[in-house]
């Protein structure tokens, strides 16, 4: 009786045993869940809080796996990495951004200031090419967004020195920001005029011009392109180391601005050295009876000017079959003047020669002749139209003039030029 009564107890007593054997191990399950649940949440957390840096540093070095399956990708997209770039600092640049310095109270903007800017000096690197392009640049609309103060540009075409720089500088004295300057000279060239002078860093890029060559057109095209450069330019006149001003800068300035027409000479020649030098080879772009000559020292406004710089129609023609006996300085401008701007030119030149005694050449004036009889004869000994209207100013420069005619010229300048005055 006893056994039998002792058997349900240590039943009871092997369930309940049975039963805290498994809370335990329900126990221990959960806290082992829980551990890995919290060790989940704490490395996200590290992850998203470390530095993109460090993060790629603790990879960098681990190895790929050498199994890891690559599909659906062709050989040719696969490409080693490139070599590190080294870039340079930018260029200084006028910039359309406002500048990034922290502890600037104002912000620099690119404004048409720096566009309509015109460096001190007229030196650059641009190639003829970059040159022509850059100067044929026009703008479509003709109301000025500023005010402009229309600049007359006078462009030397010379071999060397200026020997009447001191006459000129008398001339433009007092009128800065009315002019520029510009002087082709040989490349051979390379004494400096003076600081302070009016022609003190006014040498354009320049190559070598021959007397009755193709090249004194390349010459005359360089100097208008650069002086195109400066949009304030707006006539434009071409010299020579000979030249000399007649009149005084505001007489020639106001002339110059106000007239409404252009001063190429230009005119039909039917002899040996007029249509004799026209060539057969330059039909069917230029005829014979579109041939004209005239003096190679002209005075322009910027259309006109322009055109010129900017002709890919004539001036290839020119520069093949205009050489030799043809002399293209005679004959390519006033001939494209002619076709092109027939009634707004006068058809004459505003610098005065002497071609009385003959020859290829112009006479030259040596010191004795300067006087003031002839000097007054060169002012007004003569008529022609200026604005529709009759006048005796019909020559604002002359030339040719030996350099031992300074001395005198000098001492008539305030009473005959008016210089100052």
């Amino acid at each position: 009786m006893k056994q039998q009564e002792q058997r349900p107890s240590v039943s009871i007593a092997k369930i309940f045993k049975d039963q805290l054997r498994m809370g335990s191990l329900l126990s221990n399950f959960l806290f082992l869940g829980f551990g890995v649940a919290l060790g989940i949440i704490v490395s996200s957390f590290l992850m998203n809080n470390m530095p993109i840096s460090s993060v790629a540093t603790q990879f960098s070095d681990s190895p790929l796996p050498t199994t890891f399956p690559v599909t659906n990708i062709s050989e040719a997209s696969i490409s080693p990495p490139a070599p590190p770039v080294s870039i340079p600092p930018p260029a200084p640049s006028p910039s359309l951004l406002p500048s990034s310095d922290e502890n600037s109270t104002t912000k620099e903007l690119f404004g048409l200031k720096d566009f309509l800017k015109v460096p001190d000096d007229a030196m650059h690197n641009m190639t003829e090419e970059e040159l022509l392009w850059r100067a044929s640049m026009v703008p479509r609309i003709d109301e000025f967004p500023y005010k402009l103060i229309p600049k007359v540009a006078f462009m030397f075409l010379t071999r060397g020195p200026l020997p009447f720089a001191p006459l000129w500088e008398k001339f433009f004295k007092g009128f800065e920001g009315l002019y520029s300057i510009y002087v082709h000279s040989d490349p051979s060239f390379n004494e400096s005029d003076p600081q302070g002078s009016v022609f003190y860093g006014r040498r354009i890029p320049s190559k070598e011009v021959q007397w009755g060559e193709f090249s004194l057109i390349e010459g005359e095209r360089r100097l208008l392109a650069n002086a195109l450069l400066d949009f304030s330019n707006q006539r434009f006149v071409l010299l020579s180391e000979s030249c000399i001003p007649i009149f005084n800068f505001t007489t020639i300035y106001s002339y110059l601005t106000n007239s409404t027409e252009t001063f190429v000479e230009v005119y039909d020649d039917p002899s040996p050295v007029g249509r004799g030098r026209y060539n057969p080879q330059m039909s069917p772009v230029i005829e014979l009876e579109q041939w004209r000559k005239g003096s190679q020292w002209f005075e322009m406004d910027r259309q006109m000017a322009i055109e010129i710089i900017s002709d890919r129609i004539f001036y290839p023609v020119y520069e093949k079959f205009c050489n030799g006996p043809c002399y293209a300085d005679e004959h390519y401008i006033p001939t494209v003047v002619n076709l092109l701007f027939p009634k707004t030119n006068s058809n004459r030149t505003l610098t005065w020669v002497d071609w009385s005694k003959g020859g290829p050449h112009p006479f030259m004036f040596m010191r004795t002749d300067v006087t003031f009889e002839l000097l007054e004869t060169l002012r007004s000994g003569s008529n022609c139209e200026y604005n529709g209207n009759t006048t005796t100013t019909c020559h604002l420069f002359a030339r040719k003039f030996h350099p031992n005619t300074l001395d005198r010229l000098l001492r008539f300048a305030p009473k005959v030029l008016g210089f100052h005055q």
